[in-house]
């Protein structure tokens, strides 16, 4: 009994400090703005242009929707989110709702805003000005997609000094040294990668959504951990063994070894 009350402990306690590590919108650098919007091809009001330079206002690089016209350093499409603006109205007022789409057409983000000028031009205007009140600056970070993509790249082997051999497999049973290597739990085959010096995540090549996310506690080798599932729980190194304690119905905790290959 007082071994499940401590691991209920833990558990609050995680969910009181972790932070989300989901994408936003202000990870991203560039954004995606059409021509016309759907909801506004017979008329845009001027809203292409509104929400371009609000964004470019906050740092963000605004390309067209069309791949052709990016520019090269976009680089991988996953760089990228896509914009669009729906028309929400009610028959008192002017409505729109802004979606931020990534590469896979998935809604990261999605703000609301209304005004209760009557004339469309204004009105659908400072509606959309609403909506981007709670959009942050750009603060670009990696970006799980481009990463996984960039993971699959083939490089040919370079010969190597037998003292650069060593000191590379020296380096290799350090588990903070690789940027990215490869764990598994006897079932899944998965990457962990390095994002930061106290960050890190455990995902799959054939998936968007990272397996587990890690984020340093104060504790060395103790981190708290969210699963892609949304579940939040504790993590640690054991033996250069990545340890994952996952939640069970009942209350209890199982472990989840990975095992570097």
């Amino acid at each position: 009994m007082d071994n499940k009350i401590k691991k209920a402990g833990m558990l609050i306690f995680t969910f009181s400090c972790l932070v989300a590590f989901g994408q936003k919108v202000s990870d991203y650098k560039y954004i995606a703005v059409p021509e016309k919007f759907k909801d506004f091809e017979k008329e845009s009001y001027g809203l292409e242009g509104f929400l371009s330079k609000n964004l470019t206002s906050k740092k963000y690089v605004v390309i067209s929707s069309d791949k052709s016209k990016w520019p090269a350093e976009v680089g991988n499409p996953c760089n990228v989110l896509n914009a669009e603006v729906l028309n929400t109205s009610s028959f008192l007022k002017n409505k729109v709702t802004v979606q931020f789409k990534d590469c896979n057409d998935k809604t990261i983000s999605e703000a609301k805003g209304g005004s209760s000028i009557k004339e469309f031009q204004e009105g659908y205007s400072d509606a959309l000005r609403t909506a981007l009140v709670g959009i942050s600056s750009s603060n670009p970070t990696v970006n799980l997609a481009a990463v996984e993509n960039t993971q699959r790249v083939e490089v040919q082997p370079v010969k190597e000094s037998p003292v650069q051999t060593q000191t590379k497999e020296a380096a290799a049973t350090t588990f903070t040294t690789s940027t990215a290597t490869k764990f598994s739990n006897g079932k899944l085959n998965l990457q962990k990668i390095k994002l930061a010096e106290d960050q890190f995540i455990l995902a799959d090549p054939n998936s968007s959504v990272p397996y587990a996310t890690f984020k340093a506690t104060a504790k060395k080798d103790v981190f708290r951990v969210k699963l892609a599932n949304g579940e939040s729980t504790l993590g640690y190194i054991e033996n250069g063994n990545i340890v994952i304690e996952m939640p069970q119905t009942n209350g209890d905790f199982s472990r989840d070894v990975f095992t570097g290959k």
